[in-house]
């Protein structure tokens, strides 16, 4: 994966103290509906065409990252592979739009509107008339009234990932008539549009046991534009075909097959001619937009550059027994000319093999947008240094957003705007800006906040045989460990572990010529520093000069290593190590450098995959890391347990529902309850908004960049790629007709937000 994302709607979306004066108060004051709506950075790219542009029939093969260990999405093993099936063959009544906003699915839904408040709030749905699950049942209130039952959180024998929403139901009626269902809340709900989204049938629903294992590895009844008609962990694929009972627009394909492929093997599966559509990662990226570039006329080979594509075959091996000639005329050693001639057949037959992969990518193209999804960097609060706020607000004021969504959006051609947001993005109602609550970007102070907490720069740092030396004197691999040990690590024992902020060597994003790898100089743009090329001692000055004590190091140096109470301070950085991780740790290495310019260093751990986030992130095992939240069309209910404030469990343990990050305050929580209770749109979006500034306040999570979503595509496959916030229309999806085009959006703008930040 290239990034590590955790959905909330796939599981349940998975006493911080304020200095006086740090939190400005007016930053949570403004906030009205009259600020000028934001829209999305980055458009859909999925080559859009009308229906009758697209021919019926044929197999989409679409990779995706797992085959589901269950179709149930409200299991707490769902994936996003349960998601997209789930989207395909059951009923939503709501849909994510362009924007992400929810949208009536008027498949299912005519019409639904709260009709009463008082004493109680009442929603009354009205449904398709046309709408049947595959077995030819009217799909009505006793799938309601089921899927309530079961997520309601009332019995236990549900083995449930999610209730939010369906807890607050009072009950479930019959309406008016057979297509009309009531439903009745105890306790009014913001967010009623998220429930019921998707809608199971009352056969999986209606019992303990057909919830917990009769939807896992196939669904019997639907009601969508395809059915499912198996899941084969054995092949790795999920087979969906079209739904003979479908009332709706019908679909053009005749099966969807998702198939299970690594994403370091799709572009090899992609040249092979075996997949259709497929997310990819930025090399994949390159590799397929230099296969579609213009070809040279005179050869019809596709422009690689000033090495051009030397032919093969026999004009190649002339050429060879050409050049061993010409070798034994002048007198070359014959062996030798012989090796060379061998090496250049081999150069030949490797250049004609990468050819041909051109050639088969040739007929595919990179579609992209923005996923609805952020990169964000945790801060641990539970314990050592970041769990003091000055600690972290100094960490969150290092960073120069701005410059870190340039390094992974700028070279995708894609809008490099740093996320303003933890609960919503760009183009998204409840989005603004409410970064201005933690202030700027500005090393100098974040020292100060570094100061103020008792870090002080070169403090004396105590071994365990008792001795004391400066903080940054040990060498990297040796912090807290005997001589024997660092020496193992010397000679190569190496466990993914290693320190950054201890030397001038590396990890400061920065190359041989003190240039950072984009190019520029490494400045702190915001707080007016420039570094210097040279050579830094730990005192900034030139080697040998010493300034006297309390005098400023010179403006760019890196600062001297900070230490307090005999502990140096550095931090642990948690990553992932796998193949499609490469963003991430570029990611990392720029935000290392940016903290040793305040004295904070970091201790890279990479690990697999597999245990990033069940092993370290969910378990609190670790000081920073990186990983990404989706976008929400509800966030008052979706995000509220990502930053509600950790409760104690009865066994004495912390109940941190999915705020992994463990900082939350009785204020945000508050402001969540308000904004999950209110139906006036202003009134909620405005209390989202101060939630949001107050989390921003607290540093516990800084959200990054909105995560570039990159597809590669079939050039004649239309109504499929990059979706953006949108919701896939499956129906719709399909292979175009002899000489039809799709429609791609333009390059998108890089241009900031149109929503103002938050007053």
């Amino acid at each position: 994966m290239s990034h590590v994302g955790v959905g909330p709607r796939a599981v349940a979306r998975s006493a911080a103290f304020l200095t006086a004066g740090v939190l400005a108060v007016p930053a949570l004051a403004g906030c009205t509906s009259e600020e000028p709506s934001s829209k999305p950075l980055a458009a859909q790219d999925v080559a859009s065409a009308a229906r009758a542009s697209v021919s019926d029939g044929g197999t989409l093969r679409w990779a995706v990252d797992s085959v589901p260990d269950t179709l149930n999405t409200f299991q707490s093993d769902a994936d996003a592979t349960t998601t997209r099936v789930a989207q395909a063959v059951l009923p939503s009544m709501y849909r994510m739009d362009e924007k992400g906003g929810p949208a009536r699915n008027p498949d299912y839904l005519e019409s639904a509107e709260v009709v009463d408040t008082e004493p109680k709030q009442v929603v009354v749905y009205k449904l398709n008339q046309q709408a049947v699950w595959s077995d030819g049942r009217e799909i009505g209130a006793a799938d309601f009234a089921a899927q309530w039952r079961a997520l309601s959180g009332k019995d236990s024998a549900y083995w449930t990932a999610r209730n939010a929403g369906y807890d607050r139901i009072e009950k479930i009626e019959r309406g008016a008539n057979d297509l009309e269902v009531k439903v009745t809340f105890s306790r009014p709900y913001a967010d009623w549009k998220a429930l019921f989204s998707p809608l199971y049938p009352k056969d999986v629903m209606g019992t303990p046991d057909a919830f917990n294992d009769g939807a896992r590895r196939s669904l019997k009844v639907t009601a969508g534009p395809f059915a499912v008609k198996k899941v084969d962990a054995g092949a790795d694929q999920v087979v969906l075909t079209g739904n003979p009972r479908w009332w709706g627009s019908p679909a053009k394909l005749e099966k969807i097959v998702l198939r299970a492929v690594p994403r370091d093997k799709r572009v090899s599966e992609l040249a092979a001619g075996k997949l259709d559509l497929a997310e990819i990662d930025p090399e994949t990226a390159d590799e397929v937009t230099l296969a579609a570039a213009p070809r040279d006329p005179a050869t019809g080979t596709p422009l690689m550059g000033p090495q051009g594509s030397p032919a093969a075959g026999a004009q190649g091996r002339s050429a060879a027994e050409a050049l061993r000639s010409w070798a034994v005329a002048n007198g070359s050693d014959e062996e030798a000319a012989e090796e060379e001639v061998l090496a250049r057949e081999e150069r030949r037959e490797a250049e004609a093999k990468a050819q041909h992969r051109r050639q088969a990518l040739s007929g595919y193209e990179v579609r992209k947008s923005l996923e609805p999804a952020y990169t964000q960097l945790a801060l641990n609060g539970s314990d050592g240094p970041l769990a003091d706020e000055r600690v972290r607000r100094a960490v969150a004021r290092a960073l120069d957003r701005q410059k870190l969504a340039r390094t992974v959006l700028k070279p995708l051609g894609l809008p490099a705007e740093p996320v303003g947001s933890h609960l919503a993005l760009s183009g998204q109602p409840a989005y603004a800006d409410g970064s201005g609550a933690l202030g700027e970007p500005n090393a100098k102070e974040a020292r100060a906040l570094l100061a103020d907490a008792g870090w002080v720069p070169g403090g004396p740092v105590k071994e365990k045989d008792g001795a004391e030396k400066a903080a940054g004197a040990e060498k990297a691999g040796d912090e807290g460990e005997g001589k024997d040990k660092a020496k193992e690590k010397s000679e190569g024992d190496d466990d993914g572990t290693y320190i950054v902020g201890e030397d001038d060597k590396g990890g400061d994003g920065k190359g041989g010529d003190g240039k950072n790898k984009d190019g520029d100089d490494g400045g702190d743009e915001e707080s007016g520093e420039k570094h210097s090329s040279g050579k830094n001692t730990a005192q900034g000055g030139a080697p040998g000069a010493y300034a006297p004590k309390g005098t400023a190091a010179p403006a760019g140096s890196v600062a001297a290593p900070l230490a307090k109470d005999g502990k140096a301070l550095t931090l642990r950085f948690v990553l992932p190590s796998g193949p499609g991780s490469e963003t991430l740790r570029t990611v990392a290495d720029r935000i290392t450098g940016m903290l040793k310019k305040i004295g904070i260093g970091t201790r890279i751990s990479k690990v697999s995959d597999e245990s990033y986030f069940k092993d370290h992130i969910a378990a609190g095992e670790y000081d920073l890391a990186l990983y990404s939240w989706p976008a929400s069309a509800f966030p008052a209910t979706d995000a509220r347990p990502i930053y509600a404030k950790p409760v104690p469990a009865a066994d004495g343990s912390l109940n941190v529902a999915q705020n992994y990050t463990r900082v939350g305050t009785d204020q945000v929580d508050q402001l969540f309850d308000r904004a999950m209770t209110t139906l006036d749109q202003k009134e909620a979006r405005d209390l989202l908004r101060k939630a949001d500034s107050r989390i921003w306040a607290a540093a516990g999570s800084i959200p990054l960049y909105q995560r570039p979503q990159l597809t590669v595509a079939r050039k004649n496959l239309a109504n499929a790629g990059a979706f953006g916030f949108g919701t896939p229309v499956y129906e719709d999806m399909g292979f175009l007709k002899k000489g039809a085009q799709g429609s791609r959006p333009s390059a998108p703008a890089a241009s900031s937000p149109t929503s103002s930040p938050a007053s």
